[in-house]
């Protein structure tokens, strides 16, 4: 049984492979896939997860969308959520920040990176 649950939002089959390979370096993590954010939106509410990293343009439900489904739920209010994006302007991020995100990487990401956001956010000694 795996400790933690993280759960990534991605609508780019490429970019949610990069994510997997990269966080599966962590021990005691399950990773499931979530192509839109409908998609995101009907995992994240039927089951649970510790962390979730939520692309921001996507069909269907865009992330940010997401992001204001998620805290407006009373049970995820508190998970934490890392925003992955080609966005990298300043007013993306703050609205992202102010919808609820807890980090924000901007594409191309860095492995590394992200699993270091990852370790953070689900506290998790490096």
């Amino acid at each position: 049984m795996a400790d933690q649950r993280i759960l990534i939002v991605e609508d780019s089959p490429t970019m949610r492979q990069l994510l997997v390979f990269a966080l599966k370096r962590m021990k005691g993590v399950q990773i499931v896939e979530a192509q839109d954010g409908m998609d995101g939106l009907r995992k994240v509410t039927s089951d649970h997860f510790d962390l979730v990293f939520v692309d921001i343009n996507m069909p269907v439900m865009d992330g940010l969308k997401l992001i204001s489904l998620i805290r407006s739920d009373s049970n995820l209010a508190e998970m934490p959520i890392c925003v992955i994006t080609t966005e990298g302007a300043n007013d993306d991020r703050e609205r992202a920040i102010a919808l609820g995100a807890n980090e924000y990487l901007t594409k191309p990401i860095q492995a590394n990176k992200v699993l270091s956001i990852a370790r953070d956010l689900l506290k998790l000694p490096v």
